[in-house]
Parts: C-alpha cells; sequence; structure tokens
C-alpha cells in the first residue's frame, strides 16, 4: 500500500523554528517530524512514500532524497498552500489503489494499524482515526459525527456549533475515490480546498466511511509547545521501554 504525506506546510505558528525549513523538518526528540512520519507508514506496509512539499521543498529533497530505509520516495509538488483537498490531488497519477493519507505535522504513538487493517477488510471505502476532545476545543478541528456502527455520517471543518466532539487526528486510508471527490471541491469560507469537503461528498455518494477511535495519543505540531509536549511523551516512552527491558534484563 503506498502512503501519502502532506508536507507543503509553511509553519508560521512553529516560528522562529521553520524561518530556514519546512514545518515537516522541525526536530522532535532528536529527529524530523517526517521521520516519525516515514517510520511509521513502513512499520504499516508502505511500499512507496508519496511526500507532497511547497515551502523550501528543497531542505526535505536534499535530506532524503529519493528514498527512506529502502522505500522509494516520490515528490510532488503543491505550488500553492490551497487547503488538502488541492494538496492530495498533487499525487492522484501515482495512486491506483487503496492508499494511506498521513498529515506530515503529526506525532503518533497509537493505533494506526486497525486503520489499515479495517480498509484492508473491503467493507469500508475509508477509514480514519478519531479522538475525543473537549468541547470548547471541537471547533479547532474537523469533526465528525456517527452513527452507532461508527460509520461517519457528517464530516465538518472547523465549525462553530460542533455536532460532536469527535474530530478527525491526521491520519487516514482511502480508495482513489477520494480523488474524484476532491476535483468536485469549491473553495471554502477560508478560500481552500478542504479535505472535509471531500470526505462529506463522498458520504454523500454513498460511500461508507469507518471511525476508528485512537488508543494512544498523538500531537498535532502546530506550535513550539506542541513539540515540547511530543517530546516528553516520546522520552516517557522510552524511558519506560528501558526500564521494561531492565526488569526483564535482572530476571
Amino acid at each position: 500500500m503506498k502512503a501519502v504525506v502532506l508536507a507543503a506546510g509553511e509553519g508560521t505558528r512553529l516560528r522562529p523554528l521553520t524561518e530556514d525549513k519546512p514545518k515537516g523538518m522541525v526536530e522532535v526528540a532528536g529527529k524530523p517530524i517526517l521521520t516519525h512520519c516515514f517510520e511509521q507508514l513502513i512499520e504499516l506496509g508502505a511500499d512507496e512514500l508519496l511526500v507532497v512539499v511547497g515551502y523550501k521543498k528543497q531542505v526535505i529533497i536534499n535530506h532524503y532524497e529519493d528514498e527512506f530505509e529502502g522505500v522509494p520516495i516520490t515528490y510532488t509538488h503543491q505550488r500553492e498552500q490551497d487547503g488538502l483537498a488541492h494538496a492530495l490531488l498533487t499525487v492522484e497519477e501515482h495512486v491506483d489503489d487503496d492508499f494511506m493519507l498521513m498529515l506530515g505535522d503529526n506525532i503518533f504513538e497509537a493505533n494506526l494499524q486497525d486503520v489499515v487493517n479495517r480498509q484492508q477488510e473491503d467493507r469500508a471505502d475509508a477509514a480514519f482515526l478519531v479522538e475525543e476532545v473537549p468541547w470548547e476545543d471541537a471547533s479547532r478541528y474537523g469533526v465528525c459525527d456517527t452513527n452507532k456502527y461508527g460509520e461517519i455520517t457528517e464530516v465538518v471543518e472547523k465549525p462553530e456549533d460542533p455536532p460532536s466532539n469527535l474530530v478527525m487526528t491526521g491520519f487516514y486510508t482511502f480508495t482513489p475515490a477520494i480523488f474524484h471527490a476532491c476535483h468536485l471541491v469549491q473553495p471554502s469560507n477560508r478560500g481552500e480546498y478542504e479535505i472535509s469537503d471531500a470526505i462529506d461528498l463522498l458520504l454523500q455518494s454513498g460511500r461508507t466511511i469507518d471511525a476508528i477511535r485512537m488508543d494512544g495519543w498523538r500531537n498535532d505540531i502546530g506550535y513550539p509547545e506542541d513539540r515540547d509536549q511530543a517530546e516528553k511523551r516520546l522520552q516517557g516512552e522510552v524511558d519506560s521501554e528501558m526500564a521494561a527491558e531492565n526488569i526483564a534484563t535482572s530476571e
């Protein structure tokens, strides 16, 4: 399965960390965010990485070149920052089967494999990792509503009055049908082609999309304090693993 990573963003809220590099190259726990993304996607079975670049793209290309850990990388260029649906269309010609999509500014320690497994069951046309957030925070995200079967019935981008507190996390699986939906999307009030609007079009066409609730954690690295929190979480997990290994060794 191919994996698409969206890494074209400038990361203005992360300045000064992004003055000389794109957001995906900001280091968390000693390595770029994109390295964390690539490692997880390869662990999930990615056999090709399709990386959408834009702002200071050459920094990413020079760093990773044409492969990562033996897995080939193909780069596409989003010339204008016109939204995630617009970015996704840059890889359309490279995808002809189910694929993974990860936003390249997230750090995950969660059940991503459950999303991939659901996609491979052929029961759903797409699957998303979702999490519950405080109601007062839901309006910052793409908000999902679900039925009793755990299928998504509605997706709304940053709503003033959220229909639920269940939000998309930045990891998805799709069939190529998402590209047709992206072509039909119109600019939102923010002037962007929103992935949530494309997803809503899939729902309107009768496609089945499953919500997989997150078991674990993730950090959306939007501000310097988000990076600091992710580092603490990762360091805590490393410390726990080392402690477990020490106990096992001493037994």
